[in-house]
């Protein structure tokens, strides 16, 4: 299967680039979009038709995952008609937030399914299982293998460090993680620092480190025309020799060959 970035930056936008959103393609080319941040329906674009997406997974409801929601939904409702043939598109989420969740369906354009959080959800030719992360809103990681190959990618959505994500991470081919803070920020109640998701990754045994949800700009002290290299680097000081690389707008990884 086939991961693209779409949008990497974590909180908002910057410059040329958008919020967390990327594109998983199945190896029987299922389009599934994972988190719709800012720019997501533009970048997309680049990438795909926005309209031959089979389906939408959502980590959680802030804005930066979900900005580019509303408009996706547009896409689907207002295209010309005699251009395409129409489709309810399938727009997964958790429902411990009744309000945002009831925000996935537009009728007779998408549809809200509340994905199964304690078991396993069935997606085009992905399983995918979730652990609740460490956030100030209800945001589940998502552990998504495809049946016919076994490839595995995780992706943390916005999670602080806790106990069990390792294990949920183990032997990942590609673990996605959130790192929006640098090294000696450890234990935030919101998002990983460089630090944290290099231990996990090493304790994991994953083959590959991305980060995401990166930072647009560094703290001070940190100079910014390189800051994301010293990001990737403090990750690399303790993720044991596993490969770390930085996200970015159209990036794209075969998963399999990770």
């Amino acid at each position: 299967m086939k991961l693209t970035t779409i949008g990497c930056w974590g909180a908002y936008p910057y410059q040329d680039a958008g919020t967390t959103s990327y594109l998983l393609t199945g190896r029987d080319g299922f389009q599934l979009l994972i988190d719709c941040g800012s720019r997501a329906v533009n970048e997309l674009e680049k990438e795909i038709s926005p309209l031959d997406l089979d389906a939408v997974i959502i980590s959680h409801y802030h804005p930066d995952h979900v900005a580019d929601l509303g408009v996706l939904r547009h896409y689907f409702q207002l295209y010309p008609k005699h251009l395409w043939e129409p489709k309810i598109l399938p727009i997964y989420g958790h429902d411990e937030d009744s309000q945002e969740f009831a925000k996935l369906t537009l009728d007779g354009v998408s549809n809200g399914i509340a994905y199964d959080v304690k078991g396993t959800e069935k997606i085009g030719p992905f399983d995918i299982t979730f652990i609740k992360t460490v956030h100030p809103v209800v945001c589940y990681a998502m552990r998504i293998v495809e049946r016919e190959s076994g490839q595995v990618l995780v992706f943390t959505g916005d999670s602080g460090y806790f106990d069990g994500l390792a294990d949920f991470a183990k032997d990942a081919d590609v673990f996605l993680a959130d790192v929006y803070l640098y090294e000696g920020n450890e234990n935030h109640p919101a998002h990983l620092t460089s630090k944290e998701a290099g231990q996990i990754a090493a304790q994991a045994g994953v083959k590959k480190l991305v980060l995401t949800h990166m930072p647009p700009l560094p703290p001070a002290g940190i100079a910014p025309d390189n800051h994301l290299e010293v990001l990737r680097s403090q990750t690399e000081t303790y993720s044991k020799g596993i490969p770390v690389e930085l996200a970015e707008p159209h990036k794209s990884w075969e998963i399999g060959e990770c």
